[in-house]
């Protein structure tokens, strides 16, 4: 069996847009550029049929065409062609100053969120290191934990009643509104000291 050779084919072009561009509606002109593209590089690199599908036009290079808007195009454009098989990778040689600009602003949004993703995870471990310990107490502990909470629970009720007793026991002894107020003030004072 033969085995085929996986070569990787590079060139770079300079590729006119200006003549192909020029007859057609401003509406279009863009479009257009972007269809010069591709088939000036199925005439140059061999790519059989002529299929403009297997050429694939790199984000920053539609940018670079698109970053003056759809009625005008750049009049040429230097590009870089990796022929791997049967696909056709296109890069931009040089880029605009605003796509130049907007690359590396994405760059830095990547280096940081990978910065947090591992920020993240390294808390995360550290938590999971801290839960086990925590994990590995025994029934016991745990029993003695839950009858705790419950006595404590039953003591703050008993003072509920005690002083709902109080004041009960102290509305009982006044008649008058003046003297109402008066036992009020003295059960503030007794709960305060």
């Amino acid at each position: 069996m033969v085995e085929k050779k996986s070569e990787k084919l590079e060139r770079e072009y300079v590729i006119p847009l200006r003549e192909k561009c020029r007859p057609v509606p401003r509406y279009k002109k863009t479009n257009k550029a972007v269809k010069t593209v591709k088939e000036f590089l199925v005439r140059h690199m061999g790519i059989r049929d002529r299929d403009l599908k297997k050429i694939k036009i790199d984000k920053y290079l539609n940018e670079t065409l698109w970053s003056n808007g759809i009625k005008n195009p750049p009049h040429k454009i230097k590009v870089k062609a990796v022929k791997d098989g049967e696909n056709v990778i296109v890069t931009a040689a040089e880029l605009s100053k605003k796509v130049e600009f907007k690359k590396a602003r994405e760059e830095k949004r990547e280096k940081t969120a990978k910065d947090f993703v591992e920020k993240k995870k390294t808390m995360m471990q550290k938590a999971q290191e801290a839960a086990k310990p925590v994990a590995k107490k025994t029934t016991e502990e745990t029993e003695k934990e839950t009858e705790e909470v419950k006595e404590k629970a039953a003591a703050v009720k008993e003072e509920g009643e005690k002083i709902a007793k109080k004041k009960a026991v102290e509305k009982k002894k006044t008649t008058s509104p003046k003297k109402e107020l008066a036992a009020k003030k003295s059960l503030k004072d007794s709960d305060s000291k």
